[in-house]
């Protein structure tokens, strides 16, 4: 544990502290040192979470020829992987580049939880801090005087699984035009040929889980202390924000390329 101590429990305990103390008003201490903090995690992974969100996005565009190399080969496991890579390799596309950023994330989480258990709430924890980091004496950890963030929070819990849904939601209906043209040009053609579409399946699997795991957000949150919860709501906002300028900034550059092309074209 003391890998564990050392790396993330003391520097982020030792950073909510500090964030603390030199707010004033300590009815809402906490509650902004968790924010502070929050943000300050997500611009410090701000590069690498762009970039998962858009290898989330070239996934989903790339996810028919996907399912049309696995139903060609799937009686040929080892086929079908060979097929795979070579496809990732043509399209430069990592598959788990999208998942960098919450496994890095993960161990952050499992500190905070720590944090926000024994760091708010046991005086004694106070020991851990380090010499340049000012005593308070002890952590007011009720927010806006009514939230104990020490302790588990139904409502919390819920904004979290809610502002999850509504992320997963955005990044399923976000589509260019030309990615919507696309789409039923697709469609129709597989509905001609009447054969199943065999991107309905995942997009009914992906569809599935966009329900689910904020149901599991839920039953996780209101387990634990809900300065946790409150973390993951900031964390998801500062999220939903990035994810909503990415994908606009994006689409503005596609609408861009497709007037140049057809300026090109008519050149």
């Amino acid at each position: 544990m003391t890998i564990y101590n050392d790396v993330l429990y003391k520097p982020l305990f030792n950073a909510m502290v500090f964030l603390y103390d030199i707010i004033p008003d300590k009815t809402i201490a906490v509650g902004l040192a968790i924010i502070f903090m929050t943000l300050i995690i997500k611009f410090a992974l701000f590069s690498m979470s762009n970039k998962s969100i858009l290898a989330q996005r070239d996934m989903q565009k790339l996810q028919p020829k996907m399912n049309a190399i696995k139903a060609k080969y799937k009686n040929d496991k080892e086929r079908q992987s060979r097929e795979l890579m070579k496809f990732y390799k043509e399209n430069k596309i990592n598959p788990f580049s999208s998942c960098l950023p919450l496994l890095i994330q993960l161990p952050i989480l499992i500190a905070l939880y720590g944090v926000f258990r024994d760091g708010l709430s046991n005086a004694a924890e106070l020991g851990n801090l380090y010499s340049f980091v000012p005593n308070p004496g002890r952590i007011e950890a009720n927010f806006l005087g009514f939230l104990d963030l020490s302790v588990p929070n139904i409502w919390l819990a819920i904004l979290a699984g809610a502002l999850q849904f509504i992320q997963s939601w955005m990044l399923l209906k976000v589509k260019t035009k030309q990615e919507l043209k696309n789409e039923e040009e697709r469609k129709k053609q597989m509905k001609k040929k009447k054969q199943q579409d065999p991107m309905d399946a995942a997009s009914n699997m992906t569809k599935q889980m966009t329900y689910f795991m904020p149901i599991i957000t839920v039953f996780i949150a209101v387990s634990l202390p809900s300065g946790l919860a409150f973390y993951w709501v900031v964390t998801t906002l500062f999220a939903i924000a990035q994810q909503w300028y990415i994908m606009k900034k994006k689409e503005r550059l596609e609408f861009k390329d497709i007037q140049s092309g057809s300026k090109k074209k008519r050149n």
